[in-house]
């Protein structure tokens, strides 16, 4: 399908790679890893003829048709979600035009016995002809089962595409993707906004595809269940071996041993030569030997060992002050969204210097507890800091909250103080920001690279108490091992929640599982949580009912997965909802304490009262849509 050969792309006069080459076959799914910045995303833009090649050649085989995910994505506005799908059927469209117009022409014209009325008839032939063969008759049914599949609701179908998150978004122009006739598919972190139940789909589509795919993630499960053939680019090298992602880095590792102990015996060889060489050298009777020692050694093939890119960010999170030695003690803390409660009758105790992680089902009140701590949303109950507390929060959606005409130099001078802004270089550089690289707008940055610079940001504020939701998204398997070491090594509080199982492990004391509501201690890293659950990963946790009488029924039931798939995109809704509840409730506070304040003032402002009416008219169409949401998520489970 595809042949690379000898390519090469250069930034400022530095390689990024050189000289790779390869070929993607049908039937080849190919996990394209590497650390951040190593040129993945470069590579499959290259792929697609988004970049022009330096040097080398890209060969494609006669009317391949490539599909490519890309990153950063530009919708029309004004269209539904649905009418941005079917973008993805161009000649259909385009002939449902066609069909249109021969048929408005037909309904007005009476000259019957004409040649030009016979040639109308012949061209809406051929064009139904055509229309049907290319589908047209399916892609409508087509369409909404791929959009259910990644997670949309029937009502979400008539909803303008600027009226989703940028994730649902990325999952429209996946569909598109996928609803396409494509030879080849070029995907770009497809799982970073997905959930279990859309990456289980995904994962079953993919591997029922015939053609070729090329996937950048940094999701290992989501790489050993989908390829079959992994390619590392390393210090501009590429390592290609047709194996998923874990049995690579155990063949490439058994390799280099080979390597090195094959160069061991090599250097030994060529320093006993050398020395005899320089022994028999000054001896006229065994000149001849030396120099055919020496000529043996010009012509010996020496051993290279597969280089390692081991450059990394070099991360600590210093401790600002020593709080006191209660950080966080919550009674009775309640969440609600009209009648319906996420949180209820919360008691936690959190001391200084304890690790703890927060786990459990998504929609469960984990992300909602973070917020509730580090002052972000409102809450019911007593919530009272310790003694000296200052918290650093990293969000889950960290890097989204970063200026994209900004570069990274000014991102971090703007957000630096007097005491710390000469020290923005030396951390930049402890990130692998260095050089030029600084002067790169944020706008151009890969996704991991982006939640680096989030987390060099993080060093400009003090904080004794780290909160931190799923941190590794985006961020290379090496990065996270980084981040993860600089988590152990912090002599401060931290409170994690995530869904990895491997970073969490050992890095924890503690494990508070969100489930119905309430919370349950572990006392225990996550591996002691998963065997006290009696599972070998959060995956197998998230996908169980939590009633047990269904339970052996759904496990046997075929419509499992449409049942999954309805509940993942209830509870996604009902997290939407929430988010938009929190941020009015906070306005309308706002507004309140305002007019106990300077009530004169506050309601001489034009329009007052109609647009404080109209925000509480608002929160209770929004509590009202939150009550339906839990009722229908109620019944259907």
């Amino acid at each position: 399908m595809l042949n690379i050969h000898n390519l090469s792309v250069s930034f400022g006069g530095e390689y990024l790679f050189q000289e790779i080459s390869f070929r993607l076959n049908g039937g080849n799914r190919v996990g394209l890893v590497g650390k951040n910045g190593a040129g993945k995303s470069t590579l499959l833009k290259l792929l697609s003829k988004d970049m022009p090649i330096d040097s080398g050649t890209i060969a494609i085989e006669k009317d391949i048709k490539i599909g490519f995910l890309r990153q950063d994505i530009d919708f029309v506005l004004g269209r539904t979600v649905l009418e941005e799908s079917y973008q993805a059927f161009e000649e259909i469209k385009a002939l449902e035009l066609k069909l249109d117009e021969i048929n408005h022409q037909l309904a007005e014209r009476t000259d019957y016995e004409s040649e030009s009325y016979n040639q109308l008839i012949v061209d809406l032939s051929d064009a139904t002809h055509h229309y049907e063969i290319l589908g047209g008759y399916n892609y409508q049914g087509e369409t909404e089962k791929i959009l259910q599949g990644l997670g949309f609701k029937r009502e979400d179908f008539d909803k303008k595409t600027e009226t989703f998150s940028g994730g649902w978004r990325m999952r429209i122009e996946l569909a598109k993707l996928l609803l396409q006739s494509n030879d080849v598919l070029l995907l770009d972190e497809p799982t970073n906004h997905l959930d279990i139940e859309s990456i289980i789909w995904l994962e079953q589509f993919l591997n029922n595809y015939s053609g070729a795919v090329v996937i950048v993630s940094h999701d290992k499960m989501f790489l050993d269940n989908v390829t079959n053939r992994t390619i590392e680019i390393s210090l501009g090298r590429i390592y290609d071996y047709n194996k998923p992602y874990t049995e690579y880095l155990v063949l490439r590792q058994e390799i280099r041993d080979q390597q090195l102990s094959i160069q061991k015996n090599q250097d030994k060889e060529i320093q006993q030569a050398e020395r005899l060489i320089e022994k028999f050298r000054a001896k006229s009777t065994k000149a001849s030997m030396a120099q055919s020692l020496m000529k043996k050694l010009d012509k010996m093939d020496r051993i290279e060992v597969d280089e390692d890119d081991n450059s990394v960010m070099n991360l600590r999170f210093p401790i600002s002050i020593t709080p006191g030695k209660v950080v966080v003690e919550i009674e009775d803390l309640a969440k609600s969204y009209g009648e319906k409660q996420v949180l209820e009758n919360i008691n936690l105790l959190i001391e200084r210097n304890s690790k703890t992680a927060f786990v459990g089902q998504n929609g469960q009140g984990k992300s909602t507890l973070a917020k509730i701590m580090v002052g972000d949303i409102t809450y019911d109950g007593h919530l009272k800091l310790g003694h000296n507390v200052q918290i650093g929060y990293f969000a889950q959606n960290q890097a989204e909250y970063l200026d994209g005409n900004k570069t990274i130099l000014d991102t971090m001078i703007d957000a630096a103080n007097e005491k710390n802004r000469s020290k923005v270089r030396d951390i930049l550089g402890s990130f692998l920001f260095r050089g030029d690289d600084v002067e790169k707008y944020v706008k151009v940055l890969s996704g991991g690279e982006r939640n680096r610079l989030a987390l060099a940001k993080m060093l400009l504020q003090p904080f004794n108490v780290l909160v931190m939701d799923e941190p590794t998204n985006h961020l290379d398997i090496k990065s996270k091992n980084v981040l993860k070491q600089a988590l152990q090594n912090f002599e401060g509080t931290l409170i994690l929640v995530s869904h990895d199982r491997d970073f969490l492990q050992g890095l924890t004391n503690s494990v508070y599982e969100f489930k119905d509501k309430r919370i349950r201690e572990y006392l225990g890293d996550v591996d002691y949580y998963l065997e006290q659950r009696k599972e070998e990963n959060f995956r197998n946790i998230e996908k169980k009912e939590t009633n047990p009488k269904k339970k052996e029924v759904v496990s046997k039931n075929t419509n499992d997965f449409q049942y999954q798939k309805k509940v993942k995109s209830l509870k996604n809704k009902l997290s939407s909802v929430e988010s938009k509840i929190a941020s009015l409730e906070k306005e309308i506070a706002e507004i309140d304490h305002s007019l106990l304040m300077n009530y004169d003032e506050t309601i001489a402002k034009p329009n007052f009262f109609d647009g404080y009416e109209k925000k509480k008219k608002s929160l209770e169409d929004l509590m009202q849509n939150w009550e339906n949401l839990t009722t229908e998520l109620e019944e259907i489970s």
